[in-house]
């Protein structure tokens, strides 16, 4: 039987998505210690959650007046810390959990990357996964010595050099290449360790690679694009999806789509899980949790709404009046989340701040799953079974009392159904998500796509 997979989406900063998170009462504040993320692993841990994976941008939202005062000191994502640091004290503390984190492809070296993943993979016992971004920021530019950010979709051209880079040096060791044969002085075999020599338009690599085959081939590789050129990305190398749908009838629709995309660029589209964002509110009964909700939406400010959205849309909403709209020059211009100003643009050519507050919800608990565990089990059951996806990300409201309560709530209810796993099936990341081990060479075949 089809099964859910389930994906907690975690931030190595003192807040959850929702920037409101550290003002809910309950929310831990030691969020840059070691035991805050632990705590966390073994919770998702013990509610076999398929991974954690961190979210991360290298930059605080300071786009706003160009300024970080306000970020600082509304608490809007201002503490930013590096994700591979908090993913390893997790992997030490359980034994199963899978864990990714973002590294972006715009500003680091794939040679760095590809060792980095490789050896957390090797850490963890093949449990690990990279998140594939390309950045959209100015001030994530700024920050790593550029003017400015690149071109939306040069910045995935270069990213498809990126991934050839990475993969062709997760395939440089064949399985077999390690003996340790110290009677006859051979470590390794070195026809069975190879040079990429990687020369393209913007990336070249030479090789040899310096960490060998893992547990499970090589890292998961987790994708995230929504725009136009984003969803061509995903659909050549993303195994594991993150996507947002805002109502069945589209992530039905979409769902078919990237799934057919994934088999045009030659791949089997079971080789690919999508999962949908969503943000659960649950308790004990659904008028328990329709309280939590209505506590909730007292949080936020508009300030949080603000910075986020002149963060994703690389805008400074600071130049512009609440009610004043934005000319066709300015919305041309926008070289953020391109697939965010294209659904506003849709209801309103020339849109308002107001507009964008309004119909982004950005940095609010909006269109969240309000709910007993039945009612949510109810949600999450007909999406999967619609189907609009594989599975789900699920956002938390705040740390870690979210996820202790989806554990304790949702968790049995999908068992009882026999929707989701009450054990893991295997000890890697790739045997939680039903996804093959990666053959040397495999993803040349869809390479041209």
């Amino acid at each position: 039987m089809r099964q859910i997979h389930f994906v907690a989406f975690l931030q190595a900063q003192n807040c959850t998505t929702l920037p409101a998170a550290w003002r809910h009462p309950d929310a831990r504040t030691d969020t840059y210690s070691p035991e805050y993320y632990q705590h966390i692993a073994r919770v998702l841990e013990a509610g076999k959650f398929d991974i954690g994976f961190f979210d991360d941008r290298l930059a605080m939202p300071d786009l706003y007046g160009g300024d970080h005062a306000h970020t600082v000191q509304n608490g809007i994502r201002c503490v930013k810390m590096d994700p591979i640091a908090c993913l390893m004290t997790m992997g030490a503390a359980t034994t199963h959990l899978g864990l990714g984190a973002t590294y972006s492809t715009t500003y680091y070296e794939p040679f760095h990357v590809a060792r980095l993943f490789q050896t957390v993979d090797l850490m963890t016992k093949g449990r690990a996964a990279w998140n594939v971004v390309t950045s959209v920021n100015d001030n994530e530019a700024r920050n790593m010595g550029r003017a400015g950010v690149m071109d939306h979709d040069r910045r995935y051209d270069r990213a498809d050099e990126f991934m050839e880079v990475v993969l062709g040096h997760w395939d440089s060791w064949d399985d077999d290449a390690i003996v340790v044969d110290k009677v006859n002085n051979l470590y390794a075999r070195p026809d069975k360790v190879r040079r990429i020599d990687y020369k393209g338009e913007f990336l070249c690599s030479r090789g040899p690679f310096t960490v060998p085959r893992s547990p499970q081939g090589h890292p998961v590789v987790i994708q995230a694009g929504m725009s136009g050129r984003g969803q061509r990305f995903a659909a050549r190398w993303g195994e594991l999806l993150f996507v947002v749908y805002h109502d069945l009838e589209s992530g039905k629709r979409n769902y078919q789509t990237m799934k057919d995309a994934a088999a045009a660029a030659g791949r089997d589209p079971d080789g690919m899980k999508i999962c949908s964002l969503f943000y659960p509110v649950v308790a004990a009964t659904k008028t328990q949790a329709e309280d939590k909700k209505a506590a909730y939406d007292r949080l936020p400010n508009d300030m949080d709404q603000l910075s986020l959205l002149s963060e994703a849309l690389n805008f400074d909403f600071a130049t512009k009046r609440i009610d004043e709209p934005f000319t066709d020059e300015e919305m041309d211009g926008i070289a953020g989340m391109q697939s965010m100003r294209d659904r506003v643009q849709a209801i309103n050519k020339n849109p308002t701040v107001r507009d964008f507050m309004e119909l982004t919800g950005r940095g609010l608990l909006r269109e969240a799953w309000v709910g007993g565990p039945e009612e949510v089990a109810d949600k999450i059951e007909e999406w999967f079974t619609a189907p609009a996806c594989d599975g789900f990300v699920v956002g938390p409201t705040h740390q870690p009392g979210c996820f202790e309560e989806f554990v304790k709530y949702v968790v049995p209810e999908l068992q009882r159904r026999g929707l989701y796993r009450k054990n893991y099936t295997g000890p890697t990341l790739r045997d939680h998500l039903g996804l093959a081990r990666p053959d040397i060479g495999a993803w040349e075949t869809h390479s041209d796509a």
